[in-house]
């Protein structure tokens, strides 16, 4: 298990994200997808520490494994990479004008997010039994 380290705390903190193209419409073909690609990493570039640890682009979604310090809120993450990458990719791909009329936008409002973590039966059993540990001093009975 790696962890990582700020001024004050030690964290793991890996998320599982999904968010699907306006619509649904399935523009992320192979070439397209590959620059899509670079205009994300290079908007979760600009945290600094935010951690890409797995991306995937389909036609029409993209998954991502990132690892961020819990002093983002998740929502405001998301929100950056999406509007981030969406004015790159816009601003190169004048097609999308058509595909997309009325709109500046190139994904969905919303999204899916899911935290990977150790294992959850693990934790749960330690919380329910974290009185009932030894305590590491031995206990003599006189």
């Amino acid at each position: 298990m790696e962890v990582k380290y700020s001024s004050h705390g030690v964290y793991k903190t890996e998320y599982h994200l999904v968010f699907v193209t306006k619509f649904r419409r399935k523009v992320l073909n192979p070439g397209f997808a590959k620059y899509t690609q670079k205009a994300l990493e290079g908007a979760i570039e600009c945290f600094g520490n935010i951690e890409l640890l797995e991306i995937n682009v389909q036609e029409d979604h993209v998954h991502m494994v990132l690892v961020i310090p819990p002093k983002y809120s998740i929502a405001s993450v998301i929100r950056k990479i999406k509007s981030e990458s969406a004015k790159q990719v816009r601003s190169k791909f004048e097609w999308l004008d058509k595909v997309y009329w009325g709109t500046r936008s190139l994904w969905s409002v919303g999204y899916f997010v899911s935290t990977i973590g150790l294992n959850e039966k693990q934790i749960l059993n330690y919380v329910k039994y974290q009185n009932k540990k030894d305590s590491g001093q031995a206990k003599l009975e006189i």
